[in-house]
């Protein structure tokens, strides 16, 4: 039985960040990227299915760009606090998202996910089966378009990295606020550069495919992660952080180009262990340690059947579709 000390042992040795690998890895993704940038540029001349083919590289490398942000508002990938939040709010001008406010939201996340009664911050809108039948028609609506995977990983996924991300109103914290600010500036500001180089059309035209598929991608890895058959949702009682980990998050067993695109995150129950592991620890962590291997995985394929799970029902303790009418 996994208790909080034996899972300190044994995660505590794969905490501390290795700053060569760590700047390799920042090398090889904003290179790779700045490099893809270029070629859909030069695209544009030839053809512009060209440009969108490159995209998908493209928009491989800046969520590897993201994990990079999304380890430094861990304080994990360099040992330096001040480096972290120095990268990582460089890192979050380049994917559009304010980073100490980033920060701040998937630290409640992981305070509280898989808990029924702390949801709302940081995760995917998420009703059990019996808040969704007692709901009035208009809520059950606007769920079911916000659920809709042809609105939550296109449209939905693009306008909260191009626009939700530029907003202040609910954000109470200054600091969180300035870094909205901040990165608002620093995205205009590129934006306004590169179109005075290129074009403001050849701009758009470049970014705004890479976004839109790093964006989806994105969002379609943050959903699976706590969004799959048998995962693990309890009332606040009843909650544990052991289990919410270790069966709340997912063990996504993906081909190793694509687990080098996504900076091993489908070890995801590994990285709810312990947030403190650098991303290119957490295979190792897993791999090293059996009681961590027991989880179920899933797969390509078997992640597939997630599209169709759309209400927790806790009398069945599981994720089920809407109820038949």
């Amino acid at each position: 039985m996994l208790d909080e000390k034996n899972v300190k042992a044994k995660v505590g040795r794969y905490q501390k960040p290795d700053l060569k690998r760590s700047t390799w890895q920042m090398v090889n993704s904003f290179m790779l990227y700045l490099i893809s940038w270029y070629l859909m540029y030069l695209s544009l001349s030839v053809s512009y299915w060209l440009t969108l083919v490159l995209a998908i590289p493209a928009a491989g490398f800046l969520i590897r760009i993201f994990i990079i942000f999304h380890d430094c508002g861990h304080s994990s990938f360099f040992r330096s606090l001040k480096a972290n939040h120095f990268w990582g709010t460089v890192t979050g001008f380049l994917v559009f998202t304010p980073f100490y406010y980033w920060r701040h939201e998937h630290a409640i996340h992981h305070g509280t996910a898989g808990n029924l009664d702390k949801r709302g911050r940081g995760d995917v809108w998420t009703l059990t089966t019996e808040e969704y039948l007692n709901a009035p028609a208009r809520v059950k609506l606007s769920y079911r378009i916000y659920r809709n995977p042809l609105i939550l990983f296109t449209i939905g996924a693009l306008i909260n990295f191009l626009f939700i991300h530029r907003l202040t109103f609910n954000i109470t914290v200054k600091k969180d606020r300035l870094s909205v600010h901040l990165t608002n500036l620093a995205v205009v500001g590129i934006a306004v550069l590169l179109s005075l180089l290129i074009g403001f059309k050849e701009f758009l035209l470049i970014q705004l495919p890479i976004l839109a598929f790093a964006s989806s991608l994105g969002v379609w890895l943050f959903y699976l992660q706590h969004q799959f058959e048998g995962v693990y949702w309890a009332r606040h009682d009843h909650w544990n952080r052991i289990d919410s980990a270790l069966k709340g998050s997912s063990f996504y067993k993906l081909p190793k180009v694509l687990q080098w695109f996504t900076g091993n995150i489908g070890f995801h129950h590994i990285h709810h262990l312990s947030p403190r592991i650098p991303n290119y620890y957490l295979e190792k962590c897993h791999n090293e340690n059996p009681a961590f291997q027991e989880v179920k995985s899933l797969t390509l394929l078997s992640s597939l059947k997630s599209l169709s799970l759309r209400l927790y029902d806790e009398a069945q303790h599981k994720l089920v579709g809407y109820p038949a009418k």
